[in-house]
């Protein structure tokens, strides 16, 4: 596998470093619960509602 160097070190990809760690967050959720995650507890999960109240919508 080809990394892009640049100064010696490995570049990073913030917006896939974010969804790396929200896939993490939702298999720590899964597993830990009893049956299949709502989607409300999968948007609870992701922060969904805080996104929307902190940044607004499309149409704001």
């Amino acid at each position: 596998m080809h990394v892009a160097r640049i100064g010696g070190t490995a570049v990073q990809d913030h917006v896939a470093l974010a969804e790396i760690e929200l896939c993490g967050d939702l298999i720590i959720a899964a597993s830990a619960a009893q049956d299949r995650l709502s989607l409300e507890s999968i948007d609870e999960v992701l922060k969904v509602a805080e996104e929307r109240d902190g940044f607004g919508g499309a149409g704001d």
